[in-house]
């Protein structure tokens, strides 16, 4: 299947790119939190709030925290308002079952299963995956599933996990894959190796994407020594746009895949696990019994259905814009900046600053504030919305509510940020 298949400008159109308008500006320290640690994803889960102090009359916001804050635009809320709906846990609601076809041939799939969050996707797979207690997955010891799911398989699934060293681009070294699965199983010693997790778009790394090479060597190890591969596949649709392929492509070297439909396609709620139809069935089960089974839930696939067949194509967008920022951090004067363009594939971009006296917590901080010279010199008052990453760096994501208009804006109000941080260090010395 064509991405141009996927491509939908008119929807898009619909879409609301405007900012919100604010009677007051928010203050950094409500924005941001403190970076503290080198383990930390982003530091402040918080809707920033609006504190009531002086300053701007009116504030355009530009949040960049996550692709988790687009809303539906217009046509996709008239669509959940017009699905037929039905008993889905009865498997008898029509847009979810058309939903789950729809994702099934996407993807090259046999079978696939509407979830409510691909949190709850990804332990399922794992629970389907290695199916008594105690056995083991292989995980990246940056992946999201392993570091920010709140070690759900261990918890929850009675799985344990061993990690492989992620590496910058989001892969593994084979050598070191391999020689994380166990042999000799049923010796009493050790836990029997099931499952090999992969991530793509990979999340902590910047959203860099898995190259086709290295998931055919995984898929291969994995046959030799009779493992699964699933892929948290949260982004893998920014993947495929980002390559030039379908996600079938991508997805041949998996035997399952785990795909939000909430975060750049601009669902409200949803994840698709897909995999072969035996797999789908033990996961029907798996949802139910960690109370993902919906009722009338064809009101969210319609939304869903959306996703899938219209916002694809527009990823590319949201790739595009996140490269003019980062290319602005690096034409930045004074050069706070480092930033690697090479690693910039997507829509997530991580940066560092170079200034050892300005914490990323602290531009962050910057970023956020409205004041008064900053109204006088850029005729409006901005605010760019941005978390605290790990290992000294600063988090940024594009999505379908940012455009470049939202973008030039951004780079606007960086440029006044760092040319005001030069001008409060020389009045300092």
């Amino acid at each position: 299947m064509s991405l141009k298949t996927f491509s939908c400008r008119a929807l898009f159109k619909f879409v609301n790119h405007g900012f919100v308008a604010l009677s007051k500006p928010l203050s950094a320290r409500d924005a941001v939190a403190v970076a503290s640690s080198a383990r930390g994803y982003y530091n402040n889960t918080g809707k920033p709030r609006c504190p009531g102090q002086g300053g701007a009359a009116h504030v355009r916001v530009v949040d960049l925290r996550s692709d988790t804050v687009t809303k539906p635009g217009p046509a996709m809320r008239q669509a959940m308002a017009e699905a037929e709906v039905g008993d889905d846990v009865m498997r008898e609601d029509p847009s979810v079952n058309e939903l789950q076809k729809i994702a099934a041939d996407m993807f090259g799939m046999e079978a696939a299963l509407f979830v409510p969050s691909g949190t709850m996707s990804n332990l399922i797979a794992v629970m389907v995956h290695c199916r008594e207690r105690g056995d083991e997955m292989i995980v990246g010891d940056l992946s999201h599933l392993h570091i920010y799911e709140q070690g759900g398989s261990a918890q929850l699934a009675g799985v344990h996990a061993t990690t492989v060293t992620t590496l910058p681009d989001g892969s593994f070294d084979l050598e070191q894959l391999e020689s994380k699965i166990r042999h000799g199983y049923p010796d009493p010693h050790y836990p029997r190796s099931r499952l090999i997790c992969v991530e793509n778009t990979h999340n902590i790394q910047g959203g860099r994407v898995l190259p086709l090479t290295f998931l055919q060597e995984v898929r291969a190890l994995a046959d030799r020594y009779g493992l699964s591969v699933h892929m948290d596949g949260a982004r893998v649709m920014n993947a495929a746009v980002a390559q030039g392929v379908p996600p079938s492509t991508i997805l041949q070297h998996t035997h399952t895949v785990s795909v939000c439909l909430s975060k750049g396609l601009g669902a409200p709620v949803g994840t698709m696990l897909a995999g072969p139809q035996d797999f789908i069935s033990r996961a029907v089960r798996c949802r139910k019994a960690l109370g993902g089974g919906m009722r009338q839930a064809g009101i969210l696939a319609a939304a869903g259905q959306l996703s899938l067949l219209k916002m694809v194509g527009r990823l590319e967008d949201d790739h595009h814009n996140a490269k003019t920022f980062a290319q602005a951090l690096l034409d930045c004067d004074p050069p706070l900046f480092a930033v690697d363009m090479a690693a910039v594939e997507t829509n997530i971009l991580r940066f560092r600053l170079q200034e050892t006296s300005l914490s990323p917590s602290e531009f962050c901080a910057r970023m956020s504030e409205v004041g008064e010279r900053e109204e006088a010199a850029l005729g409006q008052g901005i605010q760019v919305l941005m978390y605290p990453h790990f290992e000294n760096s600063v988090r940024a994501v594009w999505h379908l509510g940012i455009s470049p208009e939202d973008t030039q804006l951004a780079i606007q109000k960086l440029q006044f940020v760092a040319s005001q941080f030069l001008k409060d260090k020389v009045r300092a010395q």
